[in-house]
């Protein structure tokens, strides 16, 4: 009989530069350590161009080349994810930490990337009720898509 840990693992964690993402890095590189496991850290990212202006009744002219608008978001969401990386680990972390930059919506950037991993870890606000309701949950919609297991973390409370 074939032991699974033989084989190498994933672990995909999202990554937002928030708080409760960075607790859920650190958690994910202490898993990805004590599995042996691959990391992939994934930061999802939506480009949406300004609403060019107007008069009424006339058709808008784009006042800006939007390639270009893109291409600065993006250089602004990598910077973003390499802050949020130094920030969760001050230090070099036990495992490599493999960044993947990806254009779409977050619950379902990380719901595909969850196809080709062992284990998905998100963060959570732990926003409940209306406010669950009215905003969207990306860990609710990992926790109830994803093909493989989820730990969702949510970081500690200061004082």
């Amino acid at each position: 009989m074939a032991y699974a840990g033989a084989m190498a693992e994933t672990i995909v964690v999202g990554v937002d530069g928030s708080p409760e993402s960075q607790a859920a890095l650190r958690w994910a590189a202490e898993e990805a350590a004590l599995r042996d496991a691959r990391l992939v850290a994934v930061w999802a990212w939506t480009f949406v161009p300004p609403a060019p202006i107007a008069e009424p009744g006339m058709i808008p002219v784009p006042a800006m080349d939007y390639s270009s608008a893109s291409e600065a978001e993006r250089a602004a969401v990598e910077e973003e994810f390499e802050t949020a990386l130094r920030t969760a680990f001050p230090t070099t972390p036990e495992v490599d930490v493999e960044r993947k930059l990806v254009q779409g919506d977050a619950a379902h950037v990380l719901e595909a990337e969850a196809r080709h991993a062992n284990l998905v870890v998100v963060g959570s606000r732990g926003r409940s009720g209306i406010a669950a309701a009215l905003l969207g949950s990306v860990s609710k919609h990992v926790v109830d898509h994803a093909p493989c297991p989820v730990v969702v973390v949510k970081a500690p409370r200061d004082g």
